[in-house]
């Protein structure tokens, strides 16, 4: 029976198997390598591993580790669902010791409300509070 593990080791990232999700995802379509691992190097990272070490499923913060976190980048890999992966690192991610006590943890997601509820998260109440800087085509070849 197959066994997986997760790690915050970010020597154990796989940035191949992660650039090869993330790039094609709709939240950073086209992110370059180089962009994605400057981001790995400054997040606290989470990585899913079967018990032969391949990397299958990914997570990651911006945070201070003290009052804010912004949680990025969350998959498993096509053929690892179904098997309570996504669970198993939530559960890490949120159980972790340096994100305890924090004041604001947050998302963005289209399409998997359902599985962040399970953890605590909720629409903002007050959206009308919230700004941005948004860009969506900054990865697009003719901005780089």
């Amino acid at each position: 029976m197959q066994r997986y593990r997760i790690s915050t080791e970010l020597s154990e990232m796989d940035i191949d198997v992660i650039h090869g999700f993330v790039s094609e995802s709709y939240w950073a379509k086209g992110i370059p390598k180089s962009v994605l691992k400057k981001a790995l190097m400054n997040s606290l990272c989470f990585g899913v591993f079967t018990d032969d070490n391949a990397q299958i499923g990914f997570g990651r913060l911006i945070t201070d580790r003290a009052t804010y976190a912004y949680l990025a980048d969350v998959f498993i890999l096509d053929e690892y669902r179904g098997l309570g992966l996504s669970k198993a690192l939530m559960t890490n991610i949120v159980s972790h010791p340096d994100l305890q006590g924090l004041r604001r943890m947050v998302l963005a997601t289209r399409d998997a409300h359902g599985l962040y509820a399970k953890f605590g998260f909720e629409p903002v109440p007050n959206p009308e509070t919230l700004m941005q800087v948004w860009q969506p085509e900054v990865y697009s070849v003719s901005n780089l």
